[in-house]
Order: C-alpha cells, then sequence, then structure tokens
C-alpha cells in the first residue's frame, strides 16, 4: 500500500471540492472494498476523502417513493421497516449479500461503487484491461468461470458483484449524485457500464461527482418477489448467477413483471423483453419457460462458464416460480 493522505470532510460541498483539489484522490466510507484493493495494489488514490460524517444516511418515504442516503448501512437499510413492507426485493438482495459482518459497515453508496471480483482484476501480475487498460483479459483464455454471459467484450468479461445492485436495477431506481457542476439523477439502469473499449469505467459518473443518494418509485410489487442467489457455498460468496424477480398479480394473470439477473455482466442485467412478454401471461411453468428462453437470448459462455447458460435459464424459472409461491 503507498502512503497517501487523508482527509475528513463534513459537507457534499466541502468533498466535492476537496476531490477536485485531488484529482487522484477518493472517497471512503465503509471501505469494505477499497480497503482490500488498496492492500494489493489494485488501487492507489494519494488521498482519501471520508465522507462518514455526511448528513446521507436517510431512509425516507416521499410522494413519490423511498430515497436511501448513500451512506445508510446496508444492515440497516434491509431491516428498515419501510423496506420489507413495500420493497421487499431489495430487503431480500441486501440479505443475500456478503456476510453479516460486511453488511454492517457497507453503505449503499458504496455497494454501487464495488469493483468487479475478477481474480486477474486482483492479481496485478496478471494482464486486466480493466486495472491497466492495454494489457489484455486474462480472462478470456484464462478460468472464466465466474464471468459474463451478456454484453462482454473482446477487452473484458468480467461481472459486477452487487446484489443490492440487481434489485435496484429491477425496481427502476433513480441514482442522484453531485459534483462541481450541480445535482444530477440518473437511471440505474444507466448507472453502470458495459466494458465495451473501456472497461477501466465501471460507471457513468463524471469525474468528482459524489453519490448522495438513491430513489426507488412507488410500485406495486410488495408481495410476490424473490430474490434468487446461485453461489458455491450458502454464506460470503460472490453469485454464479442472480435473479431478481417481482411480479404484480391479479388472481392467476400476471399483470406486470420485473425481472434482473447479478453474476452474468459487467453490470446488473435487466430483461426487459422478458418482462414485456410475461404481462397478460398466466402464471405458469409454460409462461416461466418462454420468459427464461427469452431472457438468455444473446447468452455467450467463454469456456469454463459454459454452464451458465442452462443454470442462467433455470434460474429465471426457479425465481418466477418462488416469486408467485411468495416463499
Amino acid at each position: 500500500m503507498i502512503n497517501f493522505e487523508f482527509t475528513r470532510v463534513s459537507s457534499v460541498k466541502a468533498a466535492v471540492d476537496t476531490l477536485a483539489k485531488n484529482p487522484g484522490g477518493g472517497f471512503i466510507a465503509g471501505g469494505t472494498n477499497l480497503v482490500d484493493l488498496m492492500k494489493r495494489g489494485v488501487m492507489s488514490p494519494t488521498r482519501i476523502i471520508d465522507i462518514n460524517t455526511l448528513p446521507l444516511k436517510q431512509v425516507e418515504e416521499t410522494k413519490n417513493g423511498l430515497t436511501i442516503g448513500a451512506l445508510a448501512i446496508n444492515s440497516d437499510v434491509s431491516e428498515h421497516e419501510l423496506v420489507k413492507k413495500n420493497y421487499p426485493l431489495l430487503a431480500m438482495a441486501f440479505k443475500a449479500g456478503a456476510s453479516a459482518q460486511l453488511r454492517n459497515m457497507a453503505t449503499v453508496g458504496g455497494n454501487m461503487m464495488q469493483r468487479t471480483r475478477c481474480t486477474y482484476f486482483y492479481d496485478t501480475a496478471m494482464p486486466c484491461n480493466k486495472r491497466q487498460p492495454g494489457s489484455g483479459c486474462g480472462a478470456l483464455q484464462g478460468y472464466n468461470r465466474m464471468h459474463a454471459i451478456f454484453g462482454a467484450s473482446n477487452k473484458c468479461i468480467a461481472v459486477h458483484p452487487s446484489d443490492m445492485c440487481v434489485a435496484l436495477a429491477a425496481l427502476n431506481a433513480t441514482v442522484t449524485v453531485v459534483g462541481s457542476k450541480g445535482q444530477r439523477n440518473i437511471l440505474f439502469t444507466d448507472f453502470h457500464r458495459l466494458p465495451g473499449e473501456q472497461p477501466e469505467k465501471d460507471n457513468t459518473l463524471a469525474k468528482g461527482e459524489l453519490i448522495t443518494g438513491v430513489t426507488i418509485p412507488a410500485n406495486p410489487f410488495t408481495k410476490n418477489v424473490y430474490y434468487l442467489k446461485i453461489r458455491d457455498r450458502a454464506s460470503y460468496a460472490f453469485a454464479l448467477i442472480s435473479v431478481a424477480a417481482a411480479l404484480d398479480m391479479s388472481g392467476d394473470t400476471i399483470k406486470s413483471a420485473r425481472l434482473a439477473m447479478g453474476g452474468v455482466s459487467h453490470k446488473p442485467w435487466r430483461l426487459t423483453e422478458a418482462e414485456k412478454f410475461l404481462a397478460g401471461k398466466p402464471a405458469t411453468n409454460e409462461s416461466f419457460l418462454r420468459a427464461a428462453e427469452i431472457g438468455m437470448k444473446g447468452a455467450k459462455g467463454y469456456g469454463y462458464n459454459n454452464f451458465k447458460l442452462k443454470m442462467g435459464a433455470a434460474g429465471i424459472v426457479e425465481g418466477l416460480t418462488k416469486a408467485i409461491q411468495n416463499v
């Protein structure tokens, strides 16, 4: 770990101004990902800007939905009565992520900013375009069992690791950010990027911007929801694939659906065509199988992760099935 300077700020403006003056710096809150990356030499910010004292820990109901501050702790949000009652899919996703100890430290904004757990990204002796642009992608011809099947490029096949973000993508959340040019809102599905030619860019934040919160619009998905996470062990493991499924039901008919997947792309992967197909269909295994077929169109394996092609389809069916059972 290199030497760095440390600054604690007490306002959003001070945080943004400090980063503008220190372009090699970075924000820290819970530090559950950044500290690991610094220890391994993957990231080397010259100044750490501590934002923990900023007033961004709220979980508040508004006339349009729910607003969650960027510094709200993951475990607090998952147990909040408003979240459990009106946004249960998000509560499920939080509880599927990491360990209880990490959830007690990690923040909502930090969760959004966490970086891939690709082993080639973490190993500074290996080529990785995300860590060192132009060096190559070790995973393309390497051990790529955990890697993407959607939206990858010949520059990078890494996946985004968050469970929370999969649920927020399914729930049409919006991210509020503040920078030197003021405040703006970003649709959650537009916040994270596909790798393309610049896999070093994880998201669409402009230089110097700070996440201040997330807003989830009010929705009818309060009952028939399920967050499925398939992983190698029951706790503290990242998803091989995950499925966020939410259904608005009228009897046995699906009025509308939301589907998103994790562990399959450089960003949370929204299955909009499968959602459109499910609207107005009976909640049957036949409908779910067809939705899975539609949802998996365009998926591509890279060798060791070919099993995800079948696992992904099966996961979509299982997630939808458990959603209608209200398990």
